[in-house]
């Protein structure tokens, strides 16, 4: 059967039309990228991709957002639409939907692609394992993070709120990065540093500990200076965030009691070289007397152009294998 699948962040909604049979993803169509800041909510969004669908859309829809599915309410982590399940079948002419969190979404799609969809990073060169927990983080607008629990040829997606776990530093340049953000935030969460925003507070504080007279960017400017390499203090503030990651990924494992971690979101894809290069590897094993157990954990990074709306299509094909087998 045919599903509109939604992927919503904090700055963009995806669409693409799905094809889902016996439980997985069959095909995903080509996306459609509309900006949340130029639609009052889901359903004006909805139609604006209906119009440009030619006026029609398949009665189900699979939406990914990036919030805690709890209630009747979503408010959006890091966007200001607000999404009611129960308005769904009237607001967008859904009959059938599904919503999961944004990096559910993205548990599933790691579930469901084929070895191919996935660029090695670190630890040995083995695929995911097939049973266990696969850790799955990114950062992209917020901080995501999701577990994928295989047995016995089945899987099942648990949505967490990882990225909100303390930050812990690890070094002088770490200790004047979270001294700062102290200075507006109490508790201060990983996600205040890895994530895309977060380069702003670590390129501010290398600016202050060179003595240099901080230039106030937004997260915009300091990541093309540091990707195009114009810039040599982003290009050390980026280094800073891919040792970040690299430690942050390595906490989430060693909780989980993971057997393997992917990596995730656009912003993964955007730094894919400089993770390989950055000593994104040591920081994630470096785990005290768990340091041999966690060299020995496959990383990987998913190379999927939209694993979000992937991820939708396939959560609802999971959720609705008997709808897909009535039509």
């Amino acid at each position: 059967m045919q599903v509109v699948s939604v992927d919503i962040g904090g700055t963009h909604a995806r669409f693409a039309i799905a094809e889902v049979a016996d439980g997985r993803v069959v095909s995903l169509g080509e996306p459609t990228t509309l900006k949340v800041a130029e639609h009052a909510s889901l359903q004006t969004a909805w139609e604006a991709y209906r119009d440009q669908q030619g006026g029609t859309l398949p009665s189900a829809a699979a939406l990914s957002v990036a919030s805690p599915i709890t209630g009747d309410v979503i408010r959006l982590t890091n966007n200001p639409w607000v999404i009611r399940p129960s308005l769904i079948p009237e607001r967008l002419g859904a009959d059938t939907y599904s919503i999961v969190n944004d990096f559910a979404a993205v548990g599933h799609a790691v579930a469901q692609l084929p070895a191919a969809d996935f660029e090695h990073l670190c630890g040995p060169d083995v695929a995911l394992p097939a049973r266990g927990v696969t850790t799955v983080c990114g950062p992209g607008t917020g901080l995501g993070v999701a577990q994928v629990f295989k047995q016995d040829g089945h899987y099942w997606v648990l949505p967490t709120e990882g990225g909100h776990q303390d930050y812990a530093p690890l070094d002088g340049i770490e200790d004047a990065i979270l001294k700062r953000l102290r200075k507006t935030y109490t508790r201060v969460s990983a996600e205040r540093i890895v994530a895309g925003p977060g380069i702003v507070a670590i390129y501010e504080t290398l600016a202050e500990l060179e003595g240099r007279a901080v230039r106030h960017q937004d997260d915009k400017a300091i990541w093309t200076e540091a990707l195009d390499g114009s810039d040599s203090l982003a290009l050390a503030a980026l280094d800073r965030f891919c040792l970040a990651l690299g430690a942050v990924a390595g906490d989430l494992a060693l909780a989980h009691g993971a057997q393997g971690v992917v990596i995730a979101g656009g912003l993964g894809l955007r730094i894919k070289d400089k993770l390989l290069r950055s000593g994104f590897d040591q920081r994630f094993v470096a785990k005290g007397r768990f340091q041999q157990m966690m060299a020995k954990l496959p990383v990987k990074l998913i190379t999927h152009p939209q694993p979000g709306l992937f991820g939708a299509a396939a959560a609802f094909a999971q959720e609705h294998r008997n709808v897909e087998h009535a039509q």
